[in-house]
């Protein structure tokens, strides 16, 4: 598929999507974010926490999902036929197979601290396990070794203690030996949820998969009408919104309080994404409702207080509450700017998504060390109060290489299958 094959049908100005220069500066820009990650494998496996410079940071660790992304990422550059990525895959993934996980209780502990011991007090997260799931179907996509065996049992993991198929949703956290799980309910880890399963389906041909994470979304679309376009994050046991939770430390790096501006972003190019891959029987609200949480994020979040960058968090009237910029919200406006427009064909799509690459090169991206600021102030100036040094490649990459894969399949297995726009 060539880049001026992609909206055929619709007659339009060239966008800078279509265009077959951007495209080749989106490759640039992911082989140049693949390379900052050289050094990132942990001794024993994992991935190491890295430095502004991209230096491992010893202090904090190796932690599950950071370990996760790191195989997501890498396995998407072995099948894109990157030099160097699959040793940094197979050592990251080795980390899952090993350290990581739990051979007494099961599942995945959070991470491992400074001296390689598991963090057990800390317990057993939905959110890890949904990025071991990605990570596993990825690596298996991509042949590594032993990727299709810890698939298998990260899927048995993740039904057998996180999916709830009477709520069709997924609790939150268990203790290290599952045998308490926590009251908490959070839609933060069902998002993730909804990607790693759609990337289940893709890797493993089982459609179940995907019924699973449309029955997720239906809580998305209800949310979004009652709440107008704003969504709770945090919930009860029963599923009830817990709107004030975290009001006293509204910056928690996994809990913030108030509705996330790139939560609804990324809520939005999941939607679509869910609505691809089910095809003829995908129900007609997934679109309507990635417009409208879309919408809200870009009216609350975007360039609201005087200077260019999306806010982080915001009340529930839609007033910022955390002001910083956090590089993965805007990552993720790019994507779903470039998802909706290649959904609705509305030019205005296209219009965002190069605005946001314009400020993610002012502002975001790196010149002198590589990959992306993660943290920003309203000002634009760097601080690391919520994201100290650069430990994640996953938003970055990605939103170099959605705009280049279908909406379906998922972005793993359209690698796999050379879907990739050149």
């Amino acid at each position: 598929m060539t880049a001026s094959t992609r909206h055929v049908g619709r007659a339009r100005a060239l966008e800078w999507t279509d265009r077959d220069t951007h495209v080749a500066w989106l490759d640039a820009h992911l082989r140049s974010l693949l390379d900052f990650g050289r050094a990132v494998v942990a001794p024993g496996g994992g991935a190491a926490y890295l430095d502004t410079t991209g230096r491992p940071d010893p202090r904090s660790g190796v932690r599950t999902w950071i370990t996760s992304r790191t195989v997501h990422v890498y396995a998407l550059g072995t099948m894109l036929g990157v030099p160097g990525c699959r040793r940094i895959a197979e050592g990251a993934l080795r980390g899952l197979q090993g350290p990581l996980l739990d051979r007494e209780h099961g599942g995945w502990f959070h991470g491992l601290d400074a001296a390689g011991r598991p963090e057990v007090t800390v317990g057993k997260s939905c959110y890890d396990h949904a990025f071991v799931l990605l990570a596993a179907s990825s690596a298996s996509l991509a042949g590594l070794p032993g990727a299709r065996d810890l698939l298998d049992e990260a899927c048995r993991v993740f039904l057998d203690r996180f999916w709830d198929d009477s709520a069709g949703l997924a609790v939150d956290t268990w203790d290290a030996a599952f045998t308490t799980l926590d009251p908490y309910r959070g839609l933060n880890a069902n998002m993730h949820a909804v990607e790693a399963m759609l990337a289940v389906a893709d890797a493993t041909g089982d459609p179940a998969w995907r019924d699973r994470a449309e029955r997720v979304t239906r809580l998305v679309v209800r949310l979004a009408a009652e709440h107008d376009g704003r969504l709770p994050e945090h919930f009860d046991a029963s599923w009830a919104a817990v709107p004030d939770l975290n009001r006293d430390r509204p910056d928690d790096r996994f809990k913030p309080y108030g509705a996330t501006v790139g939560h609804g972003l990324e809520w939005s190019r999941l939607l679509l994404a869910t609505e691809a891959a089910l095809g003829t029987v995908a129900p007609a609200d997934l679109r309507p409702t990635a417009v409208v949480l879309f919408d809200r994020a870009v009216a609350d979040g975007w360039a609201v207080d005087g200077a260019d960058g999306f806010v982080y968090t915001t009340d529930w009237s839609g007033n910022p509450v955390v002001r910083d910029r956090m590089h993965w919200v805007v990552a993720e406006a790019i994507a779903a700017a470039d998802a909706l427009h290649r959904r609705t064909g509305d030019a205005g799509y296209a219009e965002r998504y190069a605005q946001w690459w314009d400020y993610a090169a002012a502002h975001v991206h790196d010149p002198v060390h590589g990959s992306w600021h993660h943290q920003l102030d309203p000002a634009n100036a760097l601080t690391d109060g919520v994201w100290p040094g650069k430990p994640d490649l996953y938003h970055a990459v990605q939103a170099a290489l959605l705009p280049r894969v279908p909406l379906a399949p998922t972005i793993a297995r359209a690698v796999r299958d050379g879907m990739v726009t050149s």
